[in-house]
């Protein structure tokens, strides 16, 4: 630490702790007031955790160059197995669940049922990535100062720093206590359906928590850490629209009607007009119009044919919607299908909404979380993290369980470009994220139920 600096560390806090101890927890001397906070347990931890850091980013490595794409059903497994490998020696139970009801891999579920009383943590996490066997993205390589590779942020540097903090909980003997449930899905970045079988275990896991921890990417604004306690639901909608067709001379007539072109326009714009909340968006990604037109089976593209002169008979438009509860999810969609039913003349049409990602609204419970953890940030002597708005983070698997919980998400490295090639996480992040996680789940684990 600069010299300049040293003002602000009281003399009296200097004999606290001898300097090796300050060291050893990873801080400066002029972090001996902060240290003086921490109890003889505390400061093992937090040593301990000092001491995961390259172990963390080897685990990264072994576990990014084993590609664990959604629908890369062995692979995903292998990396299951690989966190089994790092679970099972700190004396935690790992079961594997498969899930071919709901045509994905499966799910990790591990447990270390504790000796203490304090509070019951859930942390979650999911093991694939976006990027399957076909991707040219496969490997992790340094760029500089930082990381690179499939899922190095999202969020396979997320299971590593997980199994650091666990790993300098046992060490330091604070893991003992703690009552642990971990759900690590196979399908967060593309969800089995139907979800009533490919998030049960995660909702009945939710059932004997008190809070959750989400492993996924650290959020940082302007070089600072952020702490996020909601997440913005995710659902798809389909609108399919048929209109009489005819020669083009005759639209707008009252036998001939509009068409599906008009038809489908009019409801976009009256989205945009009426249906538009704060927290909330919905966007359009494909739109298809013409005298015939055709949606793929997964929706993501189609056909359409016609002439200048016939009168559009088909329409479709689909997109996505985002919001901050399922409250508000469902305001919205009533609002959308009651725009979609004021048909125009000569056509007809419908929405329909398909399954996703629930919101994760922010509550009083979870900003008290994300207090305990400025207060583990004061102790370690980084700065307090502010709220992030949540317009944005995307969704994630917490939000399934946040009816139920509250909970903290970004508990992993931080990084930038996920879902893309040339995704990265900072490496530096790996050391402040295993020290908190670890801190926070030991001051957590002896805190009343």
């Amino acid at each position: 630490m600069k010299n300049e600096n040293r003002a602000v560390c009281p003399r009296e806090h200097l004999t606290v702790l001898p300097a090796i101890v300050w060291l050893a927890l990873g801080l400066g001397p002029c972090s001996a007031a902060t240290a003086a906070n921490l109890s003889p347990a505390e400061a093992r931890v937090v040593a301990a955790a000092a001491a995961q850091d390259a172990y963390a980013l080897q685990l990264t490595e072994r576990l990014v160059d084993v590609n664990s794409g959604t629908m890369n059903f062995a692979g995903v497994e292998q990396v299951g197995q690989m966190m089994r490998a790092e679970l099972e020696p700190l004396g935690i139970s790992v079961r594997w669940v498969p899930m071919g009801a709901a045509h994905r891999a499966g799910h990790l579920i591990a447990e270390h049922k504790g000796t203490g009383g304090g509070k019951r943590m859930l942390l979650i996490g999911h093991l694939d990535t976006v990027f399957e066997k076909d991707s040219p993205f496969q490997t992790m390589v340094r760029r500089g100062e930082l990381i690179e590779g499939p899922g190095v942020c999202d969020m396979k540097g997320g299971l590593a720093i997980m199994i650091g903090a666990l790993r300098a909980m046992k060490t330091a003997g604070t893991l003992a206590p703690a009552r642990i449930l971990i759900v690590l899905s196979g399908d967060e970045e593309w969800p089995g359906t139907p979800q009533s079988i490919s998030r049960a275990d995660l909702l009945q896991a939710a059932d004997h928590a008190d809070l959750a921890l989400e492993f996924e990417a650290l959020a940082r604004e302007d070089g600072h850490d952020m702490g996020s306690i909601a997440r913005r639901s995710a659902s798809d909608w389909t609108i399919t629209v048929k209109a009489k067709s005819g020669h083009s001379s005759q639209v707008f007539s009252e036998g001939a009607g509009y068409g599906a072109a008009y038809e489908l326009a009019r409801i976009l714009d009256a989205f945009r007009r009426e249906v538009r909340e704060d927290n909330a968006t919905f966007n359009v990604g494909l739109g298809l119009t013409g005298a015939a037109a055709e949606l793929t089976p997964d929706e993501s593209g189609g056909s359409a044919t016609g002439k200048t002169n016939v009168i559009a008979a088909q329409a479709f438009a689909h997109g996505d919607l985002r919001t901050l509860s399922n409250d508000q999810t469902e305001r919205i969609r009533q609002k959308m299908q009651s725009i979609v039913a004021q048909h125009l003349a000569g056509t007809e049409g419908q929405i329909t909404f398909e399954e996703g990602y629930p919101a994760m609204a922010p509550t009083a419970g979870s900003r008290a979380l994300l207090k305990q953890l400025n207060n583990v940030n004061r102790d370690l002597g980084l700065e307090a993290m502010g709220e992030l708005d949540p317009m944005k983070r995307g969704a994630g698997d917490i939000a399934f369980v946040a009816p139920k919980l509250d909970g903290l998400i970004g508990m992993g490295a931080a990084g930038s470009g996920a879902h893309a090639p040339g995704e990265t996480a900072d490496p530096k992040s790996f050391d402040r994220q295993i020290k908190r996680a670890a801190l926070l789940m030991t001051r957590l684990s002896h805190s009343g139920a």
